[in-house]
């Protein structure tokens, strides 16, 4: 480890903490669905969606109309793209002549871009034209980080409300979010991307005559565009197969420092929103203190580990950390703080190999998303996820003391920690049922391209992805086949709709309730002792369940890397 990788993650943190509250201020302002200063432009074109919908923003909405709302959105946008890339070589702007996706691989991206998680069974430029990824999957981007958002704020008014019925309308949140926060701000970072060299043009090739004096075709397309909302709504889908290890879509540090802030910063805010919401702004910085410990650990234990590089090499005589799988012109330290960055937000964007990590700083990605999008987590994903956690704590905490666990005025009563229960228990579930059955059947065994440890690592961490609506890669597994194209699906849907609906019924039962002040029997939950018990809930839990599986894993691939045996 150097101290300039330190000054870079330190830097990185410093730049997300100054941005905290002026991006919190600004999502508090569409939370509450008060006036911004774009509203002087913009609000003309939002009353016009109101009015070709036919729908009332102030209408509010109790958390079942709500969660069918959503609902109905999403099934209609996942028919939308099936419909498009099974149709893809009819269509238009498709400059390449590229076929209709199979209707495993339509099934598998349909869902993937639908539910957030962006995971890639394809590789993009050889597959999507134009047409697909702007209209097929960028739309995506824009409405799965709106809806993430959007349900945030469904979840901060069941907090913040008082014997309540409604918990807001999921269009107009939508519809507010996508207008006034993530088009605007990815207008200005797809001119700035442009500017440093991403490309953006509806051109499929250009012909180039190399050094060597050989005619070559280097594919272009939209990919500015794609690429800035792809980070700030913690997609992660890439334009290119090499995602952001590929310098068309990640040309320079400058813009791989950008990127990795642009993945981070509405998750940041959006924990400042919630102290607002509910009346004390230290709730959040609680929160988000909590978060960044559990970050800062992550980036710790992964940056030291491919700084210490591979034992087998060193005994070999080539010293030196682990390059490995790495871009050159990034190093060792933005590339461990970017996987970190791209895990602990549900983003799977990548900037270089995760199966080319030694095999615990490859495990601290794979225990990111295990922990169920809490470490920053997706937009508005990560938070609510979080205040899952938050809920079990305060359970806890008021088992200690003797009293009904209360959280920001709210009784946590048996309703709300079996909906948290549920709803946390359902990543485990999926993930470790679906590992195990691949590990066993021929279909699943087909995938890995290593054996051992390392290949049961990639099963894992592709199911992993899948249900933590990541959408990362650990690379090594083939994954373009019926079996896993199919229950990857599967996999992404409950991890994304399984979780949310419990997580609206109980936005819906804490909106109900009276508003409980804070007395001496009540559990403090602002200051080190609520951070120290956020953290250890959130790892005991995560350790409990997945240590079994990262042994069988990772830990295993390492002990047996310090024996000399490499897989």
């Amino acid at each position: 480890m150097t101290l300039q990788g330190w000054f870079l993650i330190l830097l990185f943190v410093g730049i997300l903490l100054a941005l905290t509250k002026p991006v919190g201020l600004w999502l508090h302002a569409l939370y509450e669905g008060r006036r911004t200063p774009l509203h002087v432009v913009l609000s003309p074109v939002e009353r016009g969606f109101y009015k070709l919908a036919g729908i009332d923003p102030n209408a509010e909405q109790g958390w079942r109309r709500y969660a069918l709302h959503m609902l109905v959105f999403n099934v209609a946008l996942l028919l939308l793209t099936y419909a498009v890339l099974r149709l893809q070589g009819v269509l238009p702007g498709n400059p390449q002549g590229l076929a209709g996706l199979s209707s495993d691989l339509a099934f598998n991206t349909a869902v993937s871009f639908t539910t957030n998680t962006n995971w890639q069974s394809y590789g993009g430029e050889g597959t999507m034209s134009n047409l697909s990824q702007m209209l097929g999957l960028t739309i995506h981007n824009f409405l799965s980080a709106a809806t993430g958002i959007a349900l945030a704020f469904a979840l901060f008014r069941g907090f913040a409300r008082r014997e309540a019925k409604a918990i807001g309308n999921f269009w107009a949140d939508v519809t507010r979010i996508t207008l006034y926060l993530l088009l605007p701000i990815c207008i200005v970072y797809t001119l700035f991307l442009i500017a440093s060299g991403v490309p953006q043009t509806m051109t499929g090739t250009v012909d180039v005559n190399t050094l060597e004096g050989v005619r070559q075709s280097i594919l272009l397309g939209p990919v500015a565009s794609q690429e800035a909302i792809k980070m700030l709504g913690t997609n992660g889908g890439g334009f290119f197969n090499a995602n952001s290890a590929h310098p068309f879509e990640n040309p320079t540090a400058l813009t791989n420092l950008v990127q990795m802030l642009s993945i981070f910063v509405i998750g940041f805010g959006l924990t400042w929103t919630f102290g607002k919401a509910v009346g004390n702004t230290r709730q959040g910085w609680a929160i988000l203190s909590a978060m960044v410990i559990l970050f800062l650990a992550g980036v710790t234990v992964t940056y030291a580990q491919e700084a210490a590089g591979n034992p087998v090499l060193h005994s070999l005589g080539v010293a030196g950390g682990n390059m490995e799988g790495k871009e050159v012109r990034f190093g060792i330290a933005a590339s461990a703080l970017f996987s970190i960055v791209t895990t602990a937000a549900s983003c799977g964007a990548v900037n270089g190999m995760l199966d080319s990590f030694t095999p615990l700083g490859g495990m601290v990605p794979l225990f990111n998303m295990q922990l169920g999008e809490v470490v920053i987590g997706g937009v508005g994903a990560g938070i609510y996820g979080f205040l899952l956690f938050a809920i079990l704590a305060v359970f806890v905490a008021g088992l200690m003391v003797g009293r009904t666990p209360e959280y920001v005025g709210k009784k946590i009563e048996s309703r709300e920690v079996k909906l948290a229960v549920l709803a946390i228990a359902v990543l485990p579930l999926v993930i470790l049922g679906l590992t195990a059955l691949s590990s066993v059947l021929q279909q699943g065994l087909a995938g890995p391209l290593n054996k051992g440890p390392h290949g049961f690592s990639e099963i894992l961490y592709a199911f992993t992805s899948a249900v933590g609506n990541n959408g990362s890669a650990f690379a090594g597994l083939t994954a373009n086949t019926p079996y896993y194209n199919g229950l990857l699906g599967v996999a992404m849907w409950f991890g994304r709709f399984f979780v949310i609906v419990p997580m609206l019924a109980i936005a819906g039962s804490l909106a109900a309730k009276k508003y409980t002040p804070e007395s001496a029997g009540s559990f403090p939950t602002t200051g080190g002792l609520w951070v120290g018990l956020l953290v250890g809930i959130i790892l005991i839990l995560g350790g409990l369940t997945f240590l079994p599986s990262l042994a069988l894993g990772p830990i295993a691939d390492h002990l047996a890397m310090i024996r000399g045996q490499l897989f």
